[in-house]
């Protein structure tokens, strides 16, 4: 299916009540969007739907008050330079990057038009703003804090499985700013010598080097897999679950989508809800608000989620404290 036909089915399918469509903008909004996985990836799917989601809610209806050129990274972040330069050459009113990646992509490619990213890690570490409070320059957005929750993920895996001594660790090289991944990775080598963990780790620079990664992990003989933060690897998800499945190794990892698609464990914020929340900076933006004066949105909410057929399945059981503490059980 053409990219082009393939949006306008999708939206075609998210049309909002008339009451909603007589309070639309009359002045029609070009919005670019650049997303980091396949554009049929459920990934993408699941990204867009709720992006026009968000923005139904303030009155914008793809195809009719809204115009969104979307461009897709298929999973590998070197593409996103080119892509951002494509968007900018359309000259829509604000783009939306979907991550920190390939929003300090568009950020090379300009200095003027408004750019929301919808899900940062570290966004002061990784240079898109100045501050939280006062972003200035051209960007704004909200924050995960994905990279920070790293050490509590490793608290939870070791509360889940006292046993555990190997722990592997998935992650991918550039995924954030240096200082982000720097700040990342010593953290989580005091977290795993603090609790007692020999931490592996395996690195993927981009979806043609996850199967190395998994032979590494595999050789290693680890107890636990841990997937660190990453646009990538969130794209990939369901292949990295399928592995820790195949290894009977439990899983923890930043979103719910690895729990829903049969990883063990999740903590942190709802990434997915992330994109229709950043339909509220558009809508400020279109109306006149500057981006450096839109303080960075965090979380108010981290979600812990457990999956117990995994449990099950991999013969554990979980902690009843533990259990008491967590937000959704997959059953």
């Amino acid at each position: 299916m053409r990219r082009r036909d393939f949006i306008a089915a999708f939206a075609s399918a998210t049309v909002c009540p008339i009451a909603a469509i007589a309070q639309q903008p009359k002045k029609v909004a070009r919005i670019g969007f650049l997303v980091t996985g396949a554009l049929e990836s459920p990934e993408a799917r699941a990204t867009l739907k709720a992006f026009y989601q968000g923005l139904r809610e303030h009155g914008y209806v793809e195809g009719q008050n809204a115009i969104v050129e979307v461009r897709a990274a298929d999973s590998k972040i070197e593409r996103f330079q080119a892509l951002a330069r494509e968007l900018v050459g359309l000259n829509p009113d604000v783009i939306v990057a979907s991550n920190s990646v390939a929003g300090r992509a568009v950020q090379r490619t300009t200095t003027t038009i408004p750019i929301v990213v919808a899900v940062m890690g570290d966004p002061v570490g990784d240079g898109l703003v100045a501050s939280l409070a006062r972003p200035g320059g051209n960007t704004t957005g909200l924050t995960f804090l994905g990279p920070q929750l790293v050490p509590k993920r490793f608290a939870l895996l070791k509360e889940a499985l006292p046993m555990i001594v190997r722990v592997a660790a998935l992650w991918h090289p550039g995924a954030y700013g240096a200082r982000t991944m720097n700040d990342m990775m010593n953290d989580a080598e005091r977290a795993a010598q603090t609790l007692g963990l020999q931490l592996r780790l395996s690195a993927a620079r981009g979806p043609d080097e996850l199967d190395k990664a998994f032979s590494a992990i595999a050789d290693e003989g680890a107890d636990a897999l841990i997937v660190f933060p990453s646009p990538m690897l969130f794209a990939e998800r369901k292949r990295i679950v399928d592995f820790a499945a195949k290894l009977r190794l439990p899983l923890i990892a930043m979103g719910r989508e690895f729990v829903e698609l049969g990883g063990l464990m999740s903590y942190g914020a709802d990434i997915t809800d992330f994109f229709r929340l950043s339909g509220d900076y558009v809508d400020k933006i279109l109306k006149g608000a500057k981006p450096a004066d839109l303080p960075v949105e965090q979380p108010t909410k981290f979600e812990l989620l457990i999956n117990l057929k995994t449990a099950r399945l991999l013969g554990m059981e979980i902690p009843a404290s533990l259990l008491a503490r967590v937000d959704q059980v997959i059953e």
